[in-house]
């Protein structure tokens, strides 16, 4: 089966007081389709930088990050974001709603921007917000929502441009432990009821036992691997 996501020797640095800072060294890991796995760490280990990579929302220093086979290193600005676009969906922790806009607003919000007309944007959002478990949300706006129902806005958003792959960045780290568990069964039946690929990134334990396939990073390199179920 071919990969979704591939990294090979990658390597990314930053700088930092004029000498460059080696956060990711030599990561190889791939993610198969229909996968729903978590990456592992403690604070500082390099799981958001590795999450950020793999999501070409950053380029490497060296090595490559191959999405559907594209080394995304050759590509242009525009070519990357058009890949990121189609292929992948993000779910980070704090929502990152518009606290002026409703959750159908917020739903619609990339599609607004991509030029999608009203109407069709409309009914795209609404359905995903059913799908989500609010269909009787659409008027509320995120302050009149839980963690929970924020959290589920989020996630209808991500899936509006129907991505493969979904890169969860602490995805239940605002949330109380019922309500994270709610959260990480909903993406559970995303992954099998429609076949999307899941990167949950986590510090959490509890969370990381969740998922199929366990990736566990430290000082930027990986550490250990080992199938859940």
């Amino acid at each position: 089966m071919n990969a979704i996501i591939e990294t090979s020797n990658l390597v990314k640095e930053y700088e930092q007081g004029g000498r460059p800072l080696r956060v990711l060294k030599g990561i190889n890991f791939a993610v198969e389709p229909g996968e729903f796995m978590a990456i592992m760490g403690p604070s500082g280990s390099g799981k958001s930088t590795l999450l950020n990579m793999i999501g070409a929302l950053d380029r490497p220093t060296s090595g490559k990050v191959l999405i559907r086979g594209v080394d995304i290193s050759t590509l242009s600005d525009n070519d990357l974001a058009d890949l990121r676009n189609r292929e992948i969906g993000f779910i980070f922790q704090f929502f990152n709603l518009i606290p002026r806009m409703d959750a159908l607003g917020n739903v619609e919000l990339p599609m607004a921007i991509a030029g999608v007309p009203r109407r069709e944007r409309r009914k795209r959002a609404a359905e995903l917000l059913e799908l989500v478990g609010l269909g009787d949300r659409f008027d509320h706006k995120p302050s009149q929502l839980s963690g929970g129902e924020q959290q589920r806005v989020a996630i209808a958003r991500a899936l509006v441009n129907d991505p493969s792959v979904l890169l969860c960045d602490e995805v239940t780290g605002n949330l109380d432990s019922k309500t994270g568990d709610e959260i990480m069964h909903l993406l559970r039946e995303l992954n099998k009821e429609q076949g999307k690929t899941f990167v949950i990134v986590t510090h959490d334990p509890a969370v990381a036992q969740m998922t199929d396939r366990l990736v566990h990073i430290r000082d930027g390199q990986i550490v250990a691997e080992k199938r859940l179920r």
